[in-house]
């Protein structure tokens, strides 16, 4: 057997108490989740961040630091993920922008919308990365060997 995990990343991205999320269709459900997505091949980890950001909302980002990484054995295909998930800070948004094709649209939500919407989350690990960024898991980008 030949197992790997995906190596992917996603984005934790605040501005005046909300957060930037992305909605999506997934086997015809809209689920919500951090602009995120998988690492491509000769790609560094931060990099991804800001293209998957951009391909995915629009906006243009500063990744300012690590908030975790785990892993996320999805239930519907037993695929693992290997997620790093970056915070960074919104610096332009281009309206004009082409979305990914997967990604219906983006939004900004508060915290308590984020609980509201649990049921729609696309794993557990997007409110958890929000929480561990509110409680300050916060580490810097130092922590990324080349």
């Amino acid at each position: 057997m030949n197992w790997h995990a995906h190596v992917t990343v996603a984005t934790v991205i605040e501005q005046a108490g909300r957060f930037l999320l992305v909605e999506e269709t997934k086997a015809g459900r809209k689920v919500l989740n951090q602009p995120a997505g998988h690492l491509e091949p000769d790609e560094a980890l931060v990099d991804a961040a800001v293209r998957e950001t951009l391909e995915e909302t629009g906006w243009h980002v500063r990744i300012d630091g690590i908030v975790g990484i785990g892993l996320y054995k999805a239930p519907s295909n037993g695929v693992t993920y290997y997620r790093t998930t970056f915070h960074a800070t919104p610096l332009a948004h281009d309206p004009a922008y082409e979305l990914d094709a997967d990604i219906d649209r983006a939004l900004w939500l508060s915290l308590d919308e984020i609980r509201a919407e649990s049921s729609r989350l696309r794993s557990p690990m997007v409110l958890e990365a929000i929480e561990q960024y509110l409680t300050g898991h916060r580490y810097p980008l130092s922590m990324i060997m080349k």
